[in-house]
């Protein structure tokens, strides 16, 4: 038995706000020994990470816990401010759920990194520099050099996160708890970035908790795999076992659970709903005192595609190949150059307050729930914000429609006086879909709708699309790293990298038979995760190809 780093013995989380109390986390009890990952797996909201927070005291004032957190033997709870600060960082790191939001956008990413290293290593100049570049080329960041002086909003969902791996991984920790690590990182990146922890962990001796919602994922990394629900912790055993023979009915269910469907045919005669040509989104590179334009990031190149009406067209391929850019183009979000067209009308000139009235029929989900849901306002608010500027219901109304939008993606009406930070990253971005439903549009796009969703909840979210779509015939421009969830939901597929279209088709014909090298990289990379290996034959569909 290896010699135990972390060892958690009947650990409660209890959240109080003014009189009313909810338990998180319920006598939970697991250890991690040294050189070990543990994988912590369950649906949103069942305490992963309030449980994670608990062991150095990361959680809120209003969080009350009890029982025995020990580090090297050390006690954690009740420790002072002094002892949990030199153990935060130094011995233990974590990566966080929210880059965007655990990152400081006023500061570039050679000066966040160069400020952990400063503090707990005194690496300054040359040599914190080197460190850096180091670091960001590890997590896969291209061009780490070029990145020094960057700000995390130009960076996309996937390298922000790659960005706080390499910030937990910069002091060289003991323990690193690491909150969906692989969340917004598409498939070639999430197999790297495994195969990196898992390296670290056998060179370094460190022990990992792997917290995450993707079965497969845990299944390739952990050793023991512990199974919340509910704040309890309803199995902990070898991975092996868990995987061969669940014991719990929830880990079964767990198991059971896979995002599948097909969607309906899209008839040939659909009406063309959205349709660009040659569309470019290039962003120009400004250096000096007078900002000159010395070159520009290539992110979209001459981008042609058609959605039609009912129709699901996915996006795939690695972060920063220009998917997110395109959305936010078609959505005149980001400026471009090119043609736009939306029901037939020309939209790429169209001034911003005849724009306005277009917006109730496009939609849009985007990655990070959290950074996209105002934390000032409720939910009920947050979902019927749409409908006070687009529509004249008394509010009544709007409140009964924010209820139904809110039971439609599997979240209950007492929802609706809660804030974003009350809610579990799933539930943020169900709550997300919600808003952009409540309106009933023609267009929706969602950007990773799914990626901070739990197996069993993506399972529902693809089932809801599908009946959304087959209901009010909703066009759907699916951006996502995960393959099983396009496959379950696209009529088309187009493949995107470094800006540009590569290969195009019906989904059935780009999952079993891809034209290019890029796309054949990318299958082998997703289903060398997934153990039920090659993805089945997809119904092939009428329409436009």
């Amino acid at each position: 038995m290896a010699e135990k780093l972390l060892d958690v013995r009947d650990l409660s989380v209890t959240f109080r706000q003014e009189d009313a109390e909810t338990p998180a986390v319920c006598g939970v009890d697991f250890d991690v020994g040294v050189g070990e990952t543990v994988g912590i797996v369950g649906e949103s909201g069942s305490g992963k990470s309030a449980m994670a927070l608990s062991l150095v005291g990361l959680l809120p004032e209003s969080a009350e816990v009890t029982g025995s957190v020990k580090y090297k033997q050390k006690e954690m709870i009740g420790a002072s401010a002094t002892e949990l600060r030199r153990v935060r960082g130094n011995d233990v790191s974590f990566v966080f759920q929210e880059p965007m939001t655990s990152l400081n956008p006023l500061h570039t990413l050679k000066k966040q990194i160069g400020e952990s290293l400063a503090l707990h290593q005194n690496l300054r100049g040359e040599e914190a520099r080197s460190r850096i570049i180091e670091l960001l080329a590890k997590t896969g960041i291209s061009g780490p050099e070029s990145r020094l002086g960057s700000y995390p909003h130009q960076l996309s969902g996937g390298q922000r996160q790659r960005v706080m791996i390499a910030m937990a991984l910069a002091n060289g920790p003991d323990l690193l708890v690491a909150d969906e690590p692989t969340t917004a990182l598409d498939i070639t990146i999430q197999a790297q970035i495994l195969e990196l922890l898992s390296n670290l962990k056998k060179s370094e001796g460190m022990g990992l908790i792997f917290i995450t919602h993707d079965l497969n994922v845990v299944r390739r990394i952990a050793d023991r795999v512990a199974v919340m629900n509910n704040g309890f912790m309803v199995e902990f055993r070898p991975t092996d076992e868990i995987f061969s023979d669940p014991k719990h009915p929830y880990t079964k269910k767990l198991l059971e659970s896979e995002p599948s469907g097909n969607p309906e045919p899209v008839s040939g005669a659909a009406e063309v709903l959205v349709e660009s040509k040659d569309l470019r989104v290039w962003f120009p590179v400004q250096r000096g005192l007078l900002r000159r334009t010395v070159g520009h990031v290539k992110a979209v190149n001459s981008a042609n595609l058609t959605i039609c009406r009912g129709e699901t067209v996915g996006i795939v391929g690695e972060s920063g190949s220009g998917k997110t850019t395109l959305a936010l183009a078609l959505m005149r979000l980001v400026s471009s150059v090119g043609e736009i067209k939306f029901e037939g009308n020309e939209i790429q000139h169209m001034k911003s307050w005849n724009l306005r009235d277009l917006r109730r029929n496009m939609q849009m989900v985007f990655q990070d729930p959290y950074g996209s849901l105002s934390p000032r306002m409720t939910v009920r608010e947050i979902i019927s914000e749409g409908l006070s500027v687009h529509s004249s219901l008394p509010r009544k109304e709007r409140d009964k429609a924010a209820a139904d939008s809110l039971v439609e993606v599997g979240l209950g009406p007492d929802a609706l006086q809660r804030y974003p930070h009350e809610f579990s990253g799933g539930q943020r971005q169900r709550i997300a879909i919600a808003r952009a439903i409540v309106l009933k549009p023609k267009l929706v796009i969602l950007d990773e709708p799914t990626s901070a969703l739990d197996r069993t909840v993506q399972a529902q979210i693809v089932d809801l699309l599908l009946e959304l779509q087959r209901k009010y015939q909703l066009a759907y421009l699916f951006i996502s790293h995960d393959l099983r969830v396009v496959r379950a939901l696209s009529h088309k597929i187009i493949v995107m990298n470094a800006g540009d279209i590569i290969e195009r088709g019906l989904a059935a014909d780009v999952f079993e038979r891809p034209d290019t090298d890029y796309t054949r990289t990318l299958l082998a990379a997703s289903f060398e995760l997934e153990p039920r290996g090659v993805p089945s034959a997809l119904q092939c569909t009428d329409g436009h190809s």
